[in-house]
């Protein structure tokens, strides 16, 4: 029974291994411009769609106030629509596929001071909340922000953390399979003992910290080639810094990079960016 169990158990690894290793292959995609390889197993029509959806919720929600006129909501909706422009013939010049094709950009200004915050949902659904404005300061530190954001969808981040996040399960409950849920257990061990999960610090925060520092750099590329000062960047961020002072946990717990490692990081690129991606002319 054990040598059945075992020859069974072999079988079983050799075609459960060969067919991820061509699933997964075949489920590689690419981000623009760095080029780094993703992982790509979630469908993003999906996600897109769950966007827009999600979106049209909030829009609607009595949980928040939209600022619906007034130079703030038109300088976001400007600066967007130039971005998005950019983006596009960018990609088009390059001959390559764009992968805003399939956006329907929009705007929305959320009217709450506290949150320091904005986000662009896959699709190109955006929201920017007027407690950032104050840290932007200007049109240029509004399009650092816009653009990084702005950058997350371009390159697909939440496909691939959801894409990431199915093949770590699928991983874990094989390996259950086969040691008798000790994997499972000695997470649990790990977690009530210290209160950290494990594949959280290890896994998924480097990956989130990963998908910050590229967004981060196409975001500046993207702001650079719409025209906008992206040496504000470096200041923008000083200010950020100084806002989240006292409130930033260490980068190991975080799924952002410090705000020290961010400012370091913009001023290298910079100089670099803006010689290699000027303004596209439209």
């Amino acid at each position: 029974m054990k040598n059945s169990y075992n020859i069974n158990r072999r079988k079983f690894l050799e075609l459960f291994g060969c067919s991820c290793c061509g699933f997964i292959t075949s489920s590689c995609g690419t981000t623009p411009i760095t080029e780094r390889k993703q992982l790509i197993i979630y469908p993003e029509s999906v996600i897109n769609r769950q966007a827009a959806k999600a979106y049209e919720n909030l829009k609607n929600s009595k949980k928040i106030k939209l600022i619906t006129k007034g130079d703030d909501l038109d300088d976001i909706v400007n600066i967007g629509e130039k971005i998005a422009k950019s983006v596009s013939i960018f990609f088009k010049n390059k001959q390559t596929v764009d992968p805003t094709e399939n956006f329907d950009w929009e705007y929305i200004l959320i009217d709450n001071k506290k949150m320091k915050n904005a986000w662009c949902m896959p699709g190109g659904k955006i929201a920017v909340y007027t407690g950032i404005l104050d840290v932007a300061k200007n049109k240029h530190g509004l399009a650092t922000i816009m653009g990084h954001e702005i950058a997350h969808a371009v390159a697909k981040h939440s496909v691939e953390r959801m894409s990431q996040a199915m093949a770590v399960n699928v991983t874990l409950q094989i390996s259950d399979i086969f040691t008798g849920g000790k994997i499972s257990q000695t997470r649990n061990t790990i977690g009530r003992a210290t209160g950290m999960d494990v594949l959280q610090l290890g896994i998924m925060n480097p990956f989130g910290r990963k998908q910050e520092t590229e967004a981060d750099y196409l975001g500046l590329i993207f702001a650079s080639l719409s025209g906008y000062n992206i040496k504000e960047s470096v200041s923008l961020w000083e200010r950020m810094k100084e806002a989240n002072k006292g409130k930033e946990p260490p980068q190991f717990l975080s799924t952002h990079p410090s705000s020290t490692n961010r400012i370091q990081n913009l001023k290298n690129w910079v100089n670099k960016i803006m010689i290699e991606y000027p303004p596209i002319i439209t």
